[in-house]
């Protein structure tokens, strides 16, 4: 099941894809269930939104798929690499990547799969992660990669304003097997890969975050990149698609 979050007619909404429309739900399903109001809108007519603004935080792995382990260089970690973006970096598709040119030269794009938290969890073991899943999205790792390697940690680097466009749906039935991610840049591709290429699998991840700190319905874990990371410029469109979920698309402007 695909659930939308968007706007229409000025009010913010939520709806399960259903053929070209939207299904609207009484509320937000994370809190409020599956209830719908009976109205149906053509998708045609709505602005998406970003499905889900993290309450306090996404996770974020870093160096979890084989190939792109190897394109960094040194070996693959022992354990997840794990950094933090800012909710207010959160975008939704359509909306604008602004590049932090008067701070950094090179802004990269990292096309990434992003799990969506759907419950308290603390100290989850890896066996149980899924009981705390609410589904699936896409994500853009977006990456001041300069900065990345001047600071020596990463937050600067990965946390501007607009550096994490998530969408277009939430899946909240993913065939991990089958799924893969493909980036594009003005329909060139960049990045292609299977989600299966990851180094330390969901469970493992929300197990190893949430030994650390409680997530909240609403959080986002980043689960890594394929290899082919590379930069876009102003007026660029990148694409991270992946099977099962959907496209999503941003341009890039300069600040």
């Amino acid at each position: 099941m695909k659930i939308a979050r968007f706007s229409h007619q000025d009010a913010l909404r939520y709806g399960i894809v259903d053929d070209g429309e939207l299904v609207v739900l009484a509320g937000d399903p994370m809190f409020a269930g599956f209830d719908t109001t009976g109205e149906r809108i053509p998708l045609s007519e709505v602005a998406l939104l970003a499905p889900v603004i993290p309450r306090s935080k996404v996770v974020c792995i870093g160096k979890n798929y084989h190939d792109h382990a190897a394109e960094m260089g040194g070996d693959a970690p022992a354990e997840p690499l794990m950094f933090l973006k800012p909710n207010t970096s959160v975008i939704g598709p359509n909306d604008q990547i602004v590049r932090p040119t008067k701070l950094s030269s090179r802004t990269d794009y990292e096309g990434e799969l992003a799990v969506v938290i759907g419950r308290i969890a603390k100290n989850v073991p890896a066996e149980r992660a899924g009981e705390y899943i609410f589904g699936y999205t896409v994500a853009n790792d977006v990456t001041a990669r300069d900065l990345q390697a001047t600071d020596g940690q990463w937050s600067r680097a990965k946390g501007f304003d607009t550096f994490c466009p998530v969408g277009p749906v939430i899946e909240t039935d993913l065939d991990l097997k089958a799924a893969s991610i493909t980036t594009r840049v003005n329909g060139e591709v960049r990045q292609q890969g299977p989600v299966s290429d990851m180094i330390h699998d969901i469970p493992a991840l929300i197990a190893y975050a949430s030994a650390v700190f409680t997530l909240l319905p609403g959080d986002l874990i980043l689960t890594g990149t394929p290899a082919g990371i590379g930069s876009f410029d102003a007026g660029d469109v990148v694409e991270v698609e992946i099977d099962g979920i959907g496209v999503l698309r941003n341009t890039a402007r300069d600040a």
